[in-house]
């Protein structure tokens, strides 16, 4: 026997409608906006530095291996290097790629062209000295040191390495030189003083080691 419906309760929407809810996104679907990790992600400049073969002597005679050196960077200040190790190149290069990414340092910029100031640094033989430059004189440093600077958004620098030619030891040298730079807001929060003076201590130094 068919029930009549009640006119109290009102008629049920039927199987499938959703009443007055929102369309929601089948669960196949992603939204058009990427996560911030992603377009982090995405903005990374990599350079590989160095590759060489190894070998490692077992029982069984010699197992050949690749190794790696990369570099990567934002452009905008942030800059990393990896080393990474595999019997083929494209892997060695995505561990060291993958590397340098989780150990990525920031470094402040001027005018996000150049370094704030002189620096110097070393690792084992090698000793780097990074100079500040003017608009316009572009990066003037070779080999591994150059990878660093270009994909962490150095346009003026001028750079010297002494020392051995080790690209593994040049790298090391120069960020051991890029952690000790620092920003003015920095330096006067540390000193208890204005950014301005430490800004204009540093152009009257500048402009009087020009004359």
């Amino acid at each position: 026997m068919a029930r009549t419906p009640n006119p109290e309760r009102g008629e049920r929407p039927a199987r499938g409608e959703r009443g007055e809810r929102g369309d929601r996104p089948s669960r196949g679907q992603r939204s058009d906006s990427q996560n911030p990790r992603e377009r982090e992600e995405s903005d990374i400049v990599d350079k590989l530095v160095h590759i060489n073969r190894v070998a490692k002597v077992v029982k069984g005679g010699r197992r050949f291996a690749f190794a790696a050196l990369v570099v990567v960077g934002d452009a905008k200040g942030r800059v990393g290097y990896g080393s990474g190790k595999a019997r083929e190149v494209p892997e060695a290069i995505r561990k060291a790629t993958d590397q340098a990414k989780r150990n990525m340092i920031r470094v402040a910029l001027r005018e996000g062209r150049t370094l704030h100031h002189d620096a110097r640094g070393h690792f084992g033989a090698g000793r780097v000295v990074l100079r500040a430059a003017p608009a316009g004189t572009g990066i003037i440093a070779g080999g591994p040191m150059r990878a660093v600077f270009e994909t962490m958004g150095v346009q003026d620098v001028v750079a010297k390495c002494i020392g051995t030619s080790n690209p593994h030891n040049m790298i090391k040298a120069t960020f051991d030189a890029l952690v000790n730079v620092a920003s003015p807001r920095s330096i006067a929060a540390k000193r208890g003083k204005k950014v301005g003076e430490i800004v204009g201590r540093r152009d009257g130094s500048a402009g009087a080691a020009k004359e």
